[in-house]
């Protein structure tokens, strides 16, 4: 009975912290006008796919799919990546409130800690903008 539980409070905690699928949409089109970009140099390494996904980001949401370069440019395959980063790294900056979606913004594109840095307010800034339009 303790067991069920405590697999029921993980999976209601797992399902508070998830990101939306509008949030996920914007920084998507944010990245890439939601679109599977070839691999490209960026702060030094390199980025591929709809979410400009770098190696280490792929290592960290548990390596979906049949490899780095080929996850980014599947959008399924992709949109499990950034999710399972954001399970893993979502509430590294939130002090245990739930996420929201400029936590996951700026986590995906400063790291696990990146809400915390000043330079992912302009990329929130674009998140926020495109869920303003309510295309997402």
């Amino acid at each position: 009975m303790i067991l069920k539980l405590v697999a029921l409070f993980a999976c209601v905690a797992y399902a508070s912290a998830a990101i939306s699928s509008s949030c996920l949409a914007c920084i998507c089109e944010v990245e890439s006008n939601c679109r599977a970009l070839s691999c490209r140099m960026d702060v030094g390494s390199l980025s591929c796919g709809y979410y400009q996904i770098k190696s280490a980001y792929y290592s960290d949401c548990h390596s979906p799919g049949s490899g780095w370069q080929s996850c980014s440019s599947s959008k399924s395959c992709a949109d499990q990546c950034v999710r399972n980063y954001m399970a893993r790294y979502g509430t590294y900056c939130t002090g245990g409130r739930t996420p929201t979606c400029e936590d996951y913004a700026r986590v995906h594109n400063g790291g696990p800690y990146g809400c915390r840095h000043s330079n992912t307010l302009g990329y929130w800034q674009k998140v926020q903008a495109c869920l303003s339009r309510g295309k997402k």
